[in-house]
């Protein structure tokens, strides 16, 4: 499940995990363990919820973020 940070419209940006990424004709985008970049829980959502359903109008864009399975790309250092 990639990471992605989510910017939300007049909002902090959020935290969390999605399935696969949004096709270009989604309309919504379902993100799970939503939280704050710091890791803390989104003062607008209760405490128990761990999945967020969000309408793709009010995202402007997503980071993916680097996953622990990914390979760590090395490059060559002259010495």
């Amino acid at each position: 499940m990639p990471s992605v940070l989510i910017h939300i419209a007049n909002e902090d940006p959020v935290l969390g995990e999605i399935e696969q990424l949004p096709a270009a004709n989604d309309t919504i985008i379902l993100v799970k363990n939503p939280r704050r970049r710091d890791g803390k829980d989104l003062i607008y959502l209760l405490a128990n919820v761990t999945q967020v359903i969000w309408p793709m109008t009010r995202v402007s864009f997503i980071e993916l973020l680097p996953g622990d399975d990914e390979e760590e790309l090395v490059s060559f250092i002259r010495e």
